[in-house]
């Protein structure tokens, strides 16, 4: 009988493009998926792939560019999140429609947080569209779904490489990625000014003031019209420039835990093949670096294929 293989994609924001070039590096090399699992970037991913429509999301992908990434950013007021999250579901419509879960070519889960208990989540069934934007929405960032009773949020804090979730629905062999082994302190600039490491392939040109700055810089706007004496303490706050913003502090703060909590997953319940792609230089709002993402997870993948084919031979 043959092995079931299992596909468990990892959190990372924008480092989450590299999943299609592990995607890619398993298809050349003939391993066909049974089942796959996401958390947060992981399960948009996972879900495009699950439905059969990867190829055409990459070719949208790497079209991005910041114009793009920020009109599917829908700032609002910060009461349970900067962004809605709503137009990052409708792009992601465009590959999945209103499909139900177990329409999919493939067993998929989406793996989320209860904010009210802590508890993991996994949604294997239902409309995948609310299951997705459940996954990707980073506590602070990203305003959480309701579902029932239930307050969904990032499942990267509580299984950030869903490993676990994978064997679960029934896998044999565990394939799984994980996007955040080398980003710790690398992304959070206290008092200067941090260039991005340099990539092997030349970048276009891209405007200086990054996504990631011009959606803050529509919240101080936001923030800046409204009278209300809370606010001057924090208008003030978000003038200083030698300080980490908002979604430094958020960000980095989620990285070092889920950093943590995957490390302690994969020891106890390790992957048959782990991929961990050179992501440390690409930025949580960094969507427009998909060639990059990309180039990196194929190439991890095709390494560790590499490897572990040859122990095989042993």
């Amino acid at each position: 009988m043959s092995q079931k293989i299992g596909l468990a994609l990892g959190s990372g924001s924008a480092r989450g493009w590299a999943h299609i070039g592990v995607i890619e590096a398993l298809h050349e090399d003939g391993i066909d998926i049974d089942v796959v699992a996401g958390t947060s970037i992981g399960a948009l991913v996972g879900a495009v792939f699950a439905a059969g429509k990867i190829m055409e999301f990459k070719e949208v992908i790497l079209d991005l560019d910041w114009k793009k990434i920020l009109s599917m950013l829908d700032v609002v007021f910060p009461k349970t999140g900067l962004l809605d999250g709503k137009k990052v579901a409708e792009f992601v419509q465009n590959y999945v429609q209103d499909r139900e879960i177990d329409d999919f070519l493939l067993p998929f889960c989406a793996v989320c947080t209860d904010l009210k208990t802590g508890e993991e989540v996994r949604i294997f069934q239902g409309g995948v569209i609310e299951a997705v934007r459940a996954s990707i929405a980073v506590p602070g960032i990203f305003t959480p779904v309701m579902m029932g009773k239930r307050c969904l949020v990032d499942g990267g804090l509580v299984n950030p490489v869903p490993v676990s979730v994978v064997r679960k629905m029934g896998a044999d062999l565990v394939i799984a990625v994980d996007l955040n082994h080398d980003i710790v302190g690398r992304n959070l600039n206290i008092g200067s000014k941090e260039r991005d490491k340099s990539c092997h392939k030349k970048e276009k040109p891209r405007n200086k003031v990054s996504v990631k700055d011009r959606v803050f810089q529509e919240l101080k706007e936001k923030i800046k019209n409204i009278d209300v004496p809370l606010f001057d303490s924090m208008r003030q706050w978000m003038v200083r420039e030698h300080m980490p913003n908002i979604f430094d502090i958020i960000l980095t703060s989620i990285n070092i835990m889920e950093n943590q909590i995957t490390q302690a997953n994969l020891r106890l319940e390790p992957p048959d093949i782990l991929i961990r792609p050179s992501l440390g230089h690409i930025k949580f709002m960094d969507f427009h670096r998909a060639e990059e993402a990309i180039y990196e997870g194929y190439q991890a993948a095709k390494k560790e294929l590499s490897n572990w084919k040859r122990l095989k031979e042993v």
